[in-house]
């Protein structure tokens, strides 16, 4: 699975891609030809300029760091790689949970609405007593 720098919630400035091969490595702290290797297991897909050059962006460079946070804590690449797809999936799912809660308040509220249309006002005069049968 392909990085989504969208998932990362990013801005479009940090998703914009400006940093060579060489300075995203640096940034990264990690040697080019590792940056190379990500990509071709799928952890990384840099924009590519007209003539085929890897860009990236500050996104890709977070991502980079995260994949970095995962090997130094024992997990190979295909773990990596396993763990930041069930981490897009997660805040997918996340967002479409809000969107359900969100549609879930607004279908209460207006069922409450629907009611207090419904409701009748209840005369000021006294209503005759009940009468109670006595046993």
């Amino acid at each position: 699975m392909a990085y989504d720098p969208s998932s990362e919630g990013f801005g479009e400035r940090s998703t914009r891609a400006v940093y060579v091969i060489s300075v995203a490595a640096e940034l990264a702290g990690v040697h080019p030809q590792t940056l190379r290797i990500y990509e071709r297991k799928g952890l990384l897909d840099p924009a590519r300029t007209g003539g085929g050059n890897r860009r990236y962006s500050e996104a890709d460079i977070a991502h980079l760091r995260r994949i970095q946070h995962l090997t130094a804590a024992g997990l190979n690449l295909e773990g990596v790689r396993r763990v930041m797809a069930l981490e897009i999936e997660i805040s997918r799912l996340r967002a479409e949970l809000e969107m359900t809660r969100a549609a879930a308040r607004e279908a209460i509220e207006q069922t409450h609405r629907q009611y207090r249309r419904d409701l009748v006002p209840v005369s000021t005069t006294r209503l005759p007593a009940r009468r109670t049968t006595e046993r």
